[in-house]
């Protein structure tokens, strides 16, 4: 079982003030090293970092949660005892307890990556139907351009170890970072499974979502990248 003390967090954050020094006071409760990396924010959700106790790595500008991850990842690996990262939502959707299970999880099966699926077991409490349905899309899009069959493709909550985080090296700035992280999962020949999470749908998060339109965006964007590298 990995130890805590060899856990980084990473919790990307984009304008959350009102609700990320809860959820960052939430880990730091069982996982002491926790960074959150202010992307660009202007609603000083910095103040509410700092406050809550959590390492802060900022962003001058907002450069996207693809790139506020990636930065996150490399302060983590700065730490020679890192064995673990986990990416973990700023927005208060996501379990601190999940996040244990997929760490102790990822230990005992000995896998490279754990990804959360909320499909798995119990379902997303409050989950909007139409976000249900893009969702199930999202998994069919990923099988055809990674490779990488999922039933929850666009999970936040993910866990992975040191070798992986080392060869992550994500591109993409944007919301489309989770599909680039499938792809490299597939070019690493990764060891991954899935691991049912809980995901409650506030009405902050629901206010907070990306819109459906956003997502044809990211899934264009997707395609336009995987066409460039394959000319490379």
């Amino acid at each position: 079982m990995a130890s805590h003390s060899q856990v980084w967090v990473v919790v990307p954050t984009y304008n959350e003030a009102p609700v990320v020094g809860d959820v960052l006071r939430g880990l730091l409760a069982v996982f002491p090293q926790v960074v959150a990396v202010d992307d660009g924010s202007t609603d000083g959700s910095g103040d509410a970092i700092r406050q809550a106790g959590a390492r802060l790595v900022t962003h001058p500008i907002n450069m996207g949660a693809g790139a506020a991850l990636q930065t996150g990842i490399d302060f983590a690996l700065r730490d020679p005892n890192m064995r673990t990262v986990v990416t973990f939502d700023a927005d208060g959707q996501h379990r601190v307890e999940d996040a244990v299970g997929m760490v102790e999880y990822l230990s005992r099966r000995d896998l490279d990556v754990v990804i959360g699926s909320r499909f798995l077991g119990s379902e997303a409490v409050n989950m909007p139907a139409s976000k249900r349905r893009l969702l199930k899309v999202a998994t069919v899009f990923e099988k055809l351009t990674s490779g990488v069959k999922l039933t929850d493709a666009h999970q936040g909550l993910r866990a992975f170890n040191r070798g992986f985080a080392q060869k992550l090296q994500m591109r993409t700035p944007d919301m489309g970072w989770a599909s680039e992280f499938l792809s490299r999962i597939q070019e690493t020949e990764a060891r991954f499974e899935e691991y049912p999470v809980s995901v409650e749908y506030s009405e902050y998060s629901r206010a907070k979502g990306q819109r459906s339109i956003n997502s044809v965006n990211i899934g264009i964007d997707v395609l336009i990248n995987r066409l460039l590298r394959g000319h490379r």
